[in-house]
């Protein structure tokens, strides 16, 4: 049976509830993470960033420069613990750069 809120309960405090008891966390992460990427990345790479997939706690990037493409696969952890942290959760553990 369903857990009972008190009827001052914070919205916030509701939505966690609702996501955590229908089990939509994961796809939640797909969006927050998505979200997080264009943010983090800023202008001049999202202009580049054909898609972003997160399949389990992979993150497959698609991007359309090559050049691009090789000098961030150089920064792959710090690109996995600032999504991470602007998550403040841990999504992400392998970064694919295709």
């Amino acid at each position: 049976m369903a857990k009972r809120l008190s009827n001052e309960s914070s919205i916030s405090a509701v939505l966690k509830e609702f996501i955590q008891q229908h089990k939509l966390e994961s796809g939640m992460d797909k969006i927050d993470v998505e979200q997080a990427w264009k943010t983090l990345m800023g202008n001049g790479v999202n202009s580049y960033t054909q898609e972003v997939v997160l399949k389990g706690q992979t993150l497959y990037v698609k991007l359309s420069s090559a050049v691009l493409r090789e000098e961030l696969s150089y920064g792959k952890h710090k690109i996995i613990s600032m999504l991470n942290e602007e998550l403040q959760k841990e999504v992400v553990k392998e970064l694919i750069l295709r």
